[in-house]
């Protein structure tokens, strides 16, 4: 709001709401308040009529780390309860990383409702992200492990024993055992399924069904089955199950171990990228040295690194001279000499010699802090394949249910087979069922898969990208400062009567005086190649055409051919036939002539980067076509192309028109990735399905770009295209597998095949292959920690 009238306008937009009472905004604090039936009228209807009156809300975000999931469905109920929750505006929990992303209107709901509804729906809230310390939270997880770990070793220890003495002949009477083992194993059986018991019964208490129910049934009907038949109620002896009943809920606790462990090291990739920020800085005060936590340094403090000391701060160079390392965020393995004036970057390492450092960007500010934050939103994302899986598991439990009691019902009323034989059907079908599997197919590999960019200097910034990414069709790059350097350089040197080196010497002493950018790519040569420049007098210059100077007393002309042949100096035939040939290539040409004689030309162009030819190659080869853009003239455009074998040109583009050319090839059916860096292809970046923004972009097209490269490497968009394929390949797998696994072993486990070949399922047999079905999926998952693309080999 920028005066009284825009809190006016929002007032009658508010107002126009039907069972809105009344609304008043105040235009000193930037807020409204609004009266409404909170049973006919929504937030949602609210933020929307803010909207249309051509403002906006100020919503929060927040990242909670969660305790206590184990399926997809906890993921759906933790979800229900937040969205149940007035202000919030959008959720999305991960099962993988155990957290869940939540955007929240701060004056309608706080943190303190968020942890109610989540402890409230029987989950544990851990804190906020980044408020908990790696330690802590390493502690919580160690704890829970062992806790489980404990929980299954006494179910084994106890049921093991207990089978043995079901198949043993032992000189004691049926009646007798039972009473034994239901004195030993009730105790036991309370303890081990404690936790799916007190699952289920939140689970219910939420009205909602979820895997713990099932198991709560399965090993419930096991264990209530074998205490009646102890007593004579309704069951006889026969149905002793109390060691299956607990060495179910003991391979149940296996399962959740190693579940928890292998979900554990999804995120490894963000604890490597936190580890990099340094805990402390050394901060000049009023004169004194003063060690201080990195979140107390502000803006604009001089922050001193020593050797050996990780830099805390973005910021630029004021005192010193050190090489510092960069490759934890470059990838860089040479460390680049930082002088006074020179940038440096937060989580670098300062290698020999202190530097005095002024702070520009502190605290979440930071390049690394960004670059964490990124990471965190693109694991917290959900590509649409999930809908898939999140669609199948809300049918998936009460499916499972009913396929248990119609396997019981076939079984005992209409195929006569025994009450034995028709409850072990039963309690295998609620136990070998798994949706953990399908709920965790994609997170883990999102969460691994953008973690694993993050490592390659790919930041992906949310799973949509990956998902689109690998449907790419049409790869369009800019041109210049992506294909190229962004600079001109000097690319050829002719000389006639004098040396290349004399040349140089001559132009480069003339052209020093001139801040134009052809000059300064001919100094630049001189020095590149340790030639002396030498001292120029009477310096002038001739409107657009060239330049000239007197150096060791000889008159030096530098400039294009219309100077020369102004200053009547002539151009021989071989050497204009070469300078046509470079012009042909797209070049700019420079002439000099020394005491009334032509001396030679140097050709000057934006030169391609080195990985550029690479790159194109690569793309081509994966059967992409590739397209450049470039606001140059045809000419010099396709003598770029024809370098790296770019077919598709569109010159002479004004940067307001790049992303209309991007729109022209989507409404061709092409899915498009456009490639670029500058502000003017931010709007292009936006418009296409994929807006890729290469390292030392600026930061209008990082913000506008899907995925960012840390590089200014052409190569690593290869590889980005490569990992969301790679990834997506792996989620379908993932599913894949979830769907097989259950579609194979529910009809085994309710007695499909035992009419024509006598197989049944016992139902520790089914809970194990439950287990091993989740931690199949996440060992998928975590094969992608160690992916390198095609692109990326031998370029690491």
């Amino acid at each position: 709001m920028s005066c009284a009238t825009c809190a006016v306008n929002i007032e009658d937009s508010l107002s126009k709401i039907k069972d809105v009472s009344k609304a008043q905004v105040n235009f000193g604090t930037d807020t409204a308040h609004v009266e409404f039936d909170p049973e006919k009228v929504t937030l949602a209807e609210l933020e929307n009529a803010v909207r249309d009156a051509g403002y906006e809300i100020v919503n929060r975000e927040a990242v909670i780390k969660v305790g206590g999931m184990v399926c997809a469905t906890c993921v759906q109920t933790i979800e229900a309860a937040l969205r149940a929750l007035p202000g919030v505006v959008s959720v999305s929990v991960n099962l993988g990383n155990e957290k869940a992303y939540v955007t929240y209107n701060p004056s309608v709901s706080g943190i303190d409702e968020i942890r109610k509804a989540i402890e409230d729906s029987g989950y544990q809230y851990l804190g906020l992200s980044g408020e908990v310390s790696d330690e802590m939270e390493r502690k919580a997880r160690e704890k829970d492990l062992h806790d489980k770990l404990v929980r299954f070793s006494i179910g084994f220890a106890v049921s093991i024993p207990l089978m043995i003495a079901m198949w043993i002949p032992l000189p004691v009477s049926m009646q007798a055992l039972a009473y034994v083992m239901l004195v030993i194993s009730t105790p036991v059986f309370v303890f081990v399924s404690y936790p799916i018991f007190r699952a289920a019964h939140m689970a219910l208490r939420n009205r909602s069904l979820n895997m713990d129910v099932m198991y709560a049934m399965g090993i419930g009907v096991a264990f209530v089955s074998s205490v009646m038949g102890t007593f004579g109620i309704v069951l006889t002896t026969e149905f002793m199950f109390y060691d299956t009943a607990i060495m179910l809920a003991a391979f149940l606790m296996l399962g959740r171990y190693l579940e928890a462990r292998a979900k554990g090291r999804t995120s490894d990739a963000i604890k490597k990228l936190a580890g990099l920020q340094p805990k402390t800085a050394i901060v000049l005060r009023n004169g004194n040295r003063e060690e201080l936590s990195v979140e107390d340094v502000v803006a604009n403090d001089i922050v001193v690194i020593r050797p050996g000391d990780k830099v805390p701060v973005d910021g630029i160079v004021v005192e010193g001279e050190s090489y510092v390392d960069e490759a934890m965020i470059t990838g860089e393995p040479v460390p680049p000499l930082k002088t006074t004036g020179s940038k440096v970057v937060g989580g670098t390492i300062n290698q020999n010699s202190v530097l005095s450092v002024k702070a520009v960007k502190v605290g979440r500010e930071t390049m690394l802090a960004q670059i964490i934050q990124l990471v965190e939103d693109a694991q917290g994302s959900k590509p649409a394949v999930q809908r898939i899986a999140d669609t199948a598991v809300t049918f998936f439990i009460p499916a499972v249910l009913g396929i248990a009691a119609v396997a019981f019902v076939v079984w005992y009323f209409f195929l006569g087979a025994t009450l034995l034989f028709s409850l072990t059907a039963l309690i295998s079908v609620l136990v070998v069922a798994c949706p953990c599997a399908l709920g965790l197919a994609t997170p883990t590999a999102v969460t691994v898969g953008v973690g694993r960019g993050a490592e390659l200097g790919i930041l992906i910034k949310n799973g949509e990208a990956l998902e689109v990414s690998e449907k790419v069709t049409t790869v369009v790059f800019d041109k210049t400062g992506t294909l190229t350097r962004g600079r001109p350089e000097v690319t050829d040197i002719l000389a006639t009567g004098i040396s290349e080196a004399t040349l140089l010497s001559f132009a480069a002493g003339v052209e020093k005086n001139s801040r134009h950018p052809l000059a300064q790519a001919v100094v630049r040569m001189a020095g590149t190649r340790n030639i002396p420049i030498e001292g120029a007098e009477r310096f002038d210059t001739f409107g657009g055409k060239g330049v000239s100077a007197l150096i060791l007393r000889e008159e030096v002309l530098v400039g294009n051919r219309t100077f020369l042949q102004e200053k009547g100096i002539a151009i021989p035939e071989g050497i204009e036939t070469t300078i046509s040939h470079f012009e042909q290539d797209g070049k700019t040409v420079i002439l000099v002539a020394v005491s009334g004689q032509m001396a030679g030309a140097l050709a000057v162009a934006d030169t391609l980067k080195e990985t550029t030819q690479a790159a194109v190659t690569r793309l081509k080869t994966m059967g992409l076509k590739v397209v450049m853009i470039t606001g140059d003239n045809r000419r010099t455009a396709d003598a770029i192309a024809r370098q790296i074998g770019i077919e598709n040109v569109f010159a002479g583009v004004l940067p307001q028109d790049k992303a209309a050319h991007v729109k022209a090839l989507q409404e061709n059916g092409e899915v498009v990735a456009f490639v670029g860096d500058g502000i003017n292809d931010a709007p292009a970046l936006a418009q296409a399905d994929v807006g890729i923004a290469i390292g030392g972009g600026t930061d209008v097209a990082i913000e506008s770009a899907d995925i960012v490269l840390i590089k200014d490497n052409l190569l690593d968009s290869v590889a980005a295209i490569q990992l969301s394929k790679k990834v997506m390949g792996r989620i379908r797998g993932n599913i894949f597998w979830a769907f097989a696994y259950n579609s194979a072993l529910i009809p085994v486990a309710a007695g499909v095949l035992y009419p024509s070949f006598g197989i049944t399922f016992r139902p520790e047999l089914a809970a194990l292959a439950m287990a091993l079905s989740s931690v199949t999926v996440v060992s998928l998952s975590l094969l992608l920690k160690t992916y390198i693309p095609e692109a990326k080999k031998g370029n690491e």
